[in-house]
């Protein structure tokens, strides 16, 4: 494609249809009835335009873990999903704990060239919860780390999560944190409660998730320091960060569209791809945690894309491996559960998908608003559509989403990173600048 672009007749987050001319990068002009002389023409009428989407948790599995996911097929998969940003989490092999590992990472992410791949590094040495890893050399490397999480484990020692909080003070990073407590989830299956006693499935309790944030939202509040909760999903942890921003404490949460959405009642057909660390809650839960994201007691919607290969789900359910893929599907979902609900303007989807997260995590470059001047990674989402989401729509390597055969509204149409065109007409690109 040529380096100029004019997208005809977007709604600019769900707004008045503007043209947006994008040149060498960049947002070079925003108007009605926009012309350049060899710009190549793109009709968007109709579509919602929304900034570059920003996942502040992904699993890539690289390192180590490529039978799942590369970096490459997991950026390609995000671009399908109207990404042009996703932060990796650490539990990779080698675990990313030193800044020899995130700064591979990065030089992963820039040869696949779909999104910008910024590495989260792990609290502690391996995740074993014991010792802090490299927090300051990860900071200081190339790969610039802000954000630390030992996410698939907790950081349960609280002298050790105090000092994590303590340390990242130094260069503005935050800690965020798996909220289970690992002794509550000793054997746990899935979410305690009516569906897990009939099935007899050991039950996975609200409180192991509670009681971490609640020690956590005060630890932070102690050190003076940011804090960022892991995948959300109960109403009473709502209540907790609720109760903490109240307070003034410098806590941010995030939930994954599959809280927003899907409940336990799913794990009676003991179908794999419905087993989730944290489990899938209960109906009463998913409203809660609908209105959190409604009146911003939590900040964002994060993925928690984690691939597994198809061995790891097929099996009985005690064996299988947690986890959703979910980059694909993201968009379609929050368009379901929060904007079809009238939750969410597509305003505030902006907000929750990109500008927060960009902001939790400090990245410069993304999550910034549809105006000139700024760097032209944008999504070019189509509302009208619903169909059944199907294996076509996903574009890593595992297949194991949760939401195959159900139908979802909307379609993203284009996605572009940083100028380039990775996403067009529907349809992922190896345009130049990225790599097959």
């Amino acid at each position: 494609m040529s380096e100029t672009l004019l997208f005809r007749g977007a709604r600019i987050e769900g707004v008045e249809p503007a043209d947006i001319l994008v040149h060498d990068g960049v947002i070079a002009e925003i108007g009605r009835g926009l012309s350049r002389d060899g710009a190549t023409v793109v009709d968007v009428a109709d579509l919602i335009a929304l900034p570059g989407l920003v996942d502040l948790h992904t699993h890539l599995r690289e390192p180590g873990y490529e039978a799942s996911e590369t970096i490459l097929t997991g950026s390609r998969a995000a671009a399908a999903g109207g990404y042009s940003a996703v932060f990796a989490m650490p539990n990779t092999s080698p675990v990313a704990d030193t800044a020899g590992v995130v700064e591979q990472e990065l030089a992963l992410g820039e040869a696949a060239g779909f999104v910008t791949v910024q590495p989260i590094g792990a609290v502690t040495v391996g995740q074993k919860g014991e010792r802090l890893a490299e927090l300051g050399a990860m900071a200081d490397s190339r790969a610039r780390v802000r954000v630390f999480s030992d996410d698939g484990f907790c950081v349960w020692d609280p002298l050790i999560m105090r000092r994590a909080l303590e340390y990242v003070k130094a260069f503005d990073g935050v800690i965020a944190q798996h909220a289970q407590d690992p002794r509550l989830t000793e054997g746990a299956q899935m979410n305690e409660g009516a569906v897990s006693a009939e099935l007899g499935l050991a039950g996975w309790p609200a409180v192991a998730e509670e009681s971490i944030i609640a020690r956590d939202v005060l630890l932070a509040e102690h050190v003076g320091s940011r804090l960022h909760v892991c995948h959300l999903s109960t109403a009473g942890s709502v209540e907790i960060i609720r109760w903490a921003k109240k307070r003034g404490v410098n806590v941010t949460a995030e939930v994954t569209p599959h809280h927003l959405l899907l409940t336990d009642e799913l794990v009676r057909g003991y179908d794999a791809r419905f087993k989730v660390n944290p489990p899938l809650r209960r109906e009463e839960d998913v409203l809660a945690v609908r209105e959190g994201l409604a009146d911003g007691t939590i900040d964002i919607v994060a993925t928690d894309h984690a691939p597994h290969p198809a061995e790891a789900k097929a099996c009985e359910w005690q064996a299988a491996a947690n986890g959703m893929v979910g980059l694909e599907s993201a968009l379609r979902v929050v368009h379901q559960a929060m904007v079809e609900t009238g939750l969410l303007t597509w305003g505030d989807v902006a907000r929750v998908m990109s500008r927060e997260p960009a902001r939790i995590g400090r990245l410069s470059g993304h999550g910034t608003p549809v105006t000139v001047g700024q760097p032209a990674s944008l999504a070019f989402y189509d509302p009208a559509p619903a169909r059944p989401f199907t294996a076509d729509d996903l574009r890593g390597r595992s297949m194991n989403s949760p939401y195959l055969g159900r139908d979802l509204p909307g379609e993203v149409r284009w996605t572009l990173h940083q100028g380039t065109v990775t996403v067009a007409d529907g349809a992922v690109l190896e345009a130049p600048g990225v790599r097959a």
